[in-house]
């Protein structure tokens, strides 16, 4: 990851990269911002001022403030693994120290930066075991009465590694796309998990996301109890907790 300087701040950089991922699903758990700012002030031993953005070229930005720091985040920062709030909180005590889970994090989820329009769409369908817009049709019917509208595909892949530290699916309304995870295109891979994860995705496509006292919230109550309707809803969060 590169660091600049200007004046006294510090500031982790990353390209700008295509496409704009509104709203994702990350395996195992979301943070909301004043948990993620208590956890940064544990770790870093001093007050922590956090700002959460949706910036498009600085995804960490961090600047002294005489014994406390004011932090600005990237919002993929909050379903970041622990390693990567770790590695956040020691960033915060020693600016010098190498940030790999930073900056593997940050390439991973690069369609979740905003760019122009967002990354072209490559109906990229049908997989080696699923095919996307079968399994879509079927769900829109079966839940939204036909109602979505948004493309899907497969996503680009990304360098090995276990299920729970990638970002198993995501929408982006920038060009009303929904992308899934190749790495669920695999045998072991339950149906009903990879319904749930395509109407995951297809309610942020109908739902949209909730401001909240300045606030993105992008998963509100409504949409969890949305969440809850889709028939094989505890099956798949039971296997997603298994693996």
């Amino acid at each position: 990851m590169n660091c600049m300087h200007n004046k006294s701040e510090k500031i982790l950089l990353h390209r700008k990269s295509p496409g704009t991922c509104v709203l994702q699903l990350t395996i195992p758990y979301a943070l909301n911002q004043d948990r993620l700012k208590d956890i940064l002030e544990q770790g870093a031993g001093k007050p922590v001022s956090l700002i959460i953005t949706d910036n498009a070229t600085r995804m960490v930005s961090v600047k002294p403030e005489n014994n406390a720091v004011s932090v600005r985040l990237h919002w993929m920062f909050l379903h970041a693994g622990d390693e990567v709030i770790r590695e956040i909180a020691v960033f915060l005590k020693n600016s010098r120290r190498r940030t790999p889970f930073i900056t593997r994090f940050i390439r991973e989820n690069r369609h979740c930066i905003k760019k122009g329009n967002g990354r072209p769409y490559r109906g990229n369908t049908q997989g080696k075991y699923f095919d996307l817009k079968k399994l879509f049709d079927s769900i829109n019917r079966e839940y939204f009465d036909q109602r979505i509208h948004a493309s899907i595909e497969w996503g680009r892949k990304s360098p090995r590694r276990s299920v729970r530290r990638r970002t198993l699916g995501s929408y982006c309304r920038d060009n009303n796309i929904i992308r899934i995870h190749p790495v669920l295109d695999r045998k072991n891979t339950p149906l009903y998990y990879i319904r749930y994860v395509i109407y995951h995705e297809m309610l942020h496509s109908e739902i949209g996301e909730e401001n909240r006292n300045g606030r993105r919230l992008m998963h509100s109550s409504e949409f969890r109890r949305r969440e809850r309707m889709f028939s094989e809803y505890r099956k798949a969060k039971e296997w997603d907790a298994r693996h």
